[in-house]
């Protein structure tokens, strides 16, 4: 009597069809990978046992090769903030197998990002970082399912809970602390005995310029002063001056918060050419810790955005997702550190 024929072998075509799922669905459950509900992730495994399923070892290791390439959005702009989380997602690659392409944004609308998103995900990217600091209002982008996003920025100001700001939910959001950044250093010049304290905010609807005005904000009126209208820059030094020489125009004007350092040092400049003298006349605090912020002839007193750390972080929990090891918690906020220098000081009539 010949012997049998050996059964014919089960597929990952014949586990789709009975569990009703696609082929793809079946590869994720298969090789463990995320954004697969457990319901849908248990029915598939009983019909993989049911039909002894067992995925070829070539085709296996052809489905489980990524392109090791993470893609991301940056504007295109030498402003140290986007530059330095640009710096330290490449450098925080670097080691870890996986390659950085880039996608510059040429101007601040959801077209041109769209647009440089589907010139990354046409290069068959293994995950997307956002690092757009235009406030779009979370417009509905078209990105592939089940292709892990990072996003740099926090809860939308005024939202009641972080998972607000997700737009969707397998996208990981990590970011400075900036709301509370901007409310230490306002703190700290209300602790020096300033009355009230002055915003020179960034460019208007960018992220940025709206979690610091938030900060701002609520440190004057928890401590139940009226809040003075916002003075707006343009993240330059250049813009930081002028806002400054029109707000030394009004009477009293002891403390500036300035929403970026460049722009601190061109509001202490204009404090120069009045003829005043910072701290002793007028302090000025500025935001991100910029290298040249501790060097100036006086120190800038500065709330710092560790943006290594952040970066280090966000890439850390990026390539986790990627390889099926998603964190627990999607968003993260890291603190911001006031450092305080020789910039700031108590007002003129506290000192006589």
């Amino acid at each position: 009597m010949g012997a049998t024929g050996a059964a014919p072998r089960v597929s990952m075509t014949d586990v789709a069809r009975r569990a009703g799922v696609s082929q793809k669905t079946v590869s994720r459950v298969v090789n463990g990978e995320p954004h697969v509900t457990e319901a849908i992730r248990a029915r598939v495994q009983a019909v993989v046992d049911e039909l002894g399923f067992r995925p070829n070892a070539a085709a296996r290791a052809l489905v489980t090769r990524r392109n090791r390439r993470i893609g991301m959005v940056t504007p295109s702009t030498s402003l140290y903030g986007p530059a330095s989380i640009l710096e330290g997602v490449d450098g925080a690659l670097r080691g870890s197998g996986y390659h950085l392409s880039v996608a510059r944004t040429q101007g601040s609308g959801v077209g041109d990002l769209q647009a440089a998103i589907d010139e990354l995900v046409a290069q068959d990217i293994a995950g997307l970082v956002l690092s757009e600091p235009i406030d779009l209002g979370r417009p509905d982008l078209r990105i592939p399912n089940g292709l892990p996003v990072l996003s740099f920025g926090s809860p939308r100001v005024g939202s009641p809970s972080a998972t607000e700001a997700i737009a969707r939910p397998d996208e990981l959001v990590l970011g400075a602390d900036e709301t509370a950044g901007a409310r230490s250093a306002v703190e700290h010049l209300l602790a020096l005995g300033h009355r009230t304290v002055h915003h020179i905010g960034g460019t208007e609807g960018w992220s940025a310029t709206a979690r610091r005005i938030a900060g701002w904000r609520a440190a004057l009126s928890d401590a139940g002063i009226e809040v003075p209208p916002v003075v707006h820059g343009d993240w330059t030094p250049r813009s930081g001056h002028e806002a400054a020489v029109g707000l030394l125009r009004r009477a009293g004007v002891t403390a500036i918060f300035a929403a970026n350092d460049h722009m601190a040092i061109g509001a202490v400049r204009a404090v120069e050419q009045a003829g005043l003298r910072v701290p002793e006349d007028v302090s000025i605090v500025g935001f991100d810790d910029a290298p040249e912020a501790e060097f100036l002839s006086t120190p800038l007193t500065t709330v710092r955005q560790d943006f290594a750390e952040v970066t280090r972080l966000a890439v850390h929990r990026l390539v986790g997702t990627i390889e099926g090891r998603p964190p627990a918690e999607r968003h993260r906020l890291v603190p911001a550190r006031l450092i305080v220098r020789e910039s700031t000081a108590p007002p003129p009539s506290a000192t006589h």
